[in-house]
């Protein structure tokens, strides 16, 4: 190593480290080096010199140069893989189609104006509107291009758990610890125009049946409601579970509705008998979320748990849907055979809660949102996690895919709109585009 250094160099190395070692107290190493380095010549300790503490400096800045290094590094991988995910140039020219998009690192907006963590979100299913549910009692609703604030909807009195569009988006239900369930009139200025009334404890969720005609609603008094949407009347009382019902989920036809519970389990009722017809039980804390894994997901799950096309036909036939995804305060992501209720996959990688799930349109990955602050991408085939971006802190609440606008005469992957939204306990919602 000295033969390296120029004679200069070496000399002040040697006073550096004599310096040091004066400094720092070692007397016998101080007067060892000198004595075997004679070259330094009588050299005489200043603390006010220039080059007092010069190895001290030069240390600390190699450390201060290493996390650049690495800084850049990741940078540098950063961009390798949005470059890698950004697709090909569509036959439109500049305009860039990438049916595969996955969100990058960095979001497009962030949305700050809430005063308390989001709870959810909703994307109107025609414009560039997102509605978003806050412990502060509030609704806003977003413009998701500009990141504008539009309004807000002030009328329930406690934290709103959850808002739902209508297939149409002409009606926004929103629901609370209030005890209430609102709709909201959209084409006339979000107008409340019903009340819900009949739960007994707070609400977790709500959601419209296929048809828009009725909504079903899930609480913490271990119920899920079905109500009417034109008489506001609650038509019928369900009991899945004998604990709180985290959220509640139609199936595509309306025949089943899809439940997760603080009693560690998801269930599958039908709605017009009321009679279980599977539970799925495997988690080892509260299920948080629970979902129907759309017809577009099935080819890549079944590749990923090697369900022949044969078998899954059968499940269909039978049931009506294939497979129910489910994440737990346990941390982990479970896939199960719906009719079953047996746990055919496990996805592990979170370290906090799993709070919510979202479908790739393209069918291929799953985004989840969890209190470890990340939103990760699961690729459906392998059971890999892809992906893992640095979301909201401390928590992410939510997570949802943009609407898929139906367009006639296109082909269904040409639907794909590529806006992911998240929502945290930071109070910001954050928009994630290419």
């Amino acid at each position: 190593m000295a033969g390296q250094l120029s004679s200069r160099q070496q000399l002040d190395l040697h006073k550096s480290m004599l310096d040091y070692l004066y400094n720092a107290g070692f007397m016998r190493t101080y007067n060892e080096l000198r004595a075997e380095a004679p070259e330094v010549g009588e050299f005489v300790p200043d603390p006010t010199s220039p080059s007092s503490g010069l190895l001290v400096k030069k240390w600390t800045s190699i450390i201060r140069m290493q996390r650049k290094v690495m800084d850049l590094e990741a940078r540098l991988a950063q961009a390798h893989e949005d470059l890698a995910n950004a697709g090909p140039a569509s036959s439109e020219g500049s305009k860039r189609v990438n049916k595969e998009w996955i969100p990058s690192a960095t979001p497009k907006l962030t949305l700050p104006g809430h005063r308390d963590k989001i709870n959810a979100i909703s994307f109107h299913p025609q414009y560039s509107v997102l509605a978003s549910a806050s412990v502060d009692a509030t609704v806003k609703i977003w413009d998701w291009e500009t990141g504008e604030c539009e309004r807000t909807l002030k009328s329930h009195t406690k934290a709103v758990s959850d808002c739902q569009f209508d297939s149409t988006g002409k009606v926004l239900a929103t629901c609370s610890d209030d005890l209430f369930i609102k709709l909201w009139n959209v084409p006339d200025d979000y107008k409340n125009f019903a009340t819900l009334r009949g739960h007994e404890h707070s609400i977790s969720s709500v959601f419209f049946l296929p048809g828009d005609n009725q909504l079903i609603s899930a609480s913490r008094d271990n119920t899920v409601r079905v109500w009417d949407v034109q008489t506001s009347h609650c038509v019928k009382v369900l009991k899945p579970h004998t604990e709180w019902i985290r959220s509640a989920l139609p199936s595509a036809d309306g025949r089943l509705i899809l439940t997760c519970s603080d009693d560690h389990t998801a269930r599958i009722t039908d709605l017009e008998s009321g009679a279980m017809k599977t539970e799925m039980r495997g988690h080892d804390n509260r299920i948080e979320c629970a979902v129907f894994v759309p017809q577009a997901s099935i080819p890549a799950v079944r590749e990923l748990v090697a369900v022949p096309a044969t078998v899954q036909s059968s499940k269909v036939d039978r049931l009506g849907i294939s497979f129910v995804l489910t994440g737990s305060r346990d941390k982990t992501i479970k896939l199960w055979d719906a009719l079953r209720g047996q746990c055919l996959w496990t996805f592990v990688g979170h370290d906090g809660w799993v709070q919510e799930l979202a479908f790739h349109p393209c069918g291929k990955f799953l985004l989840s949102a969890a209190d470890d602050h990340t939103m990760r991408v699961w690729d459906l085939k392998t059971g890999r996690c892809l992906k893992k971006i640095e979301a909201h802190s401390p928590f992410v609440q939510c997570v949802s895919w943009g609407p898929t606008p139906v367009v006639e005469g296109s082909d269904e992957s040409d639907r794909i709109v590529n806006v992911v939204a998240t929502g945290g306990t930071d109070k910001l919602i954050k928009i994630w585009r290419p």
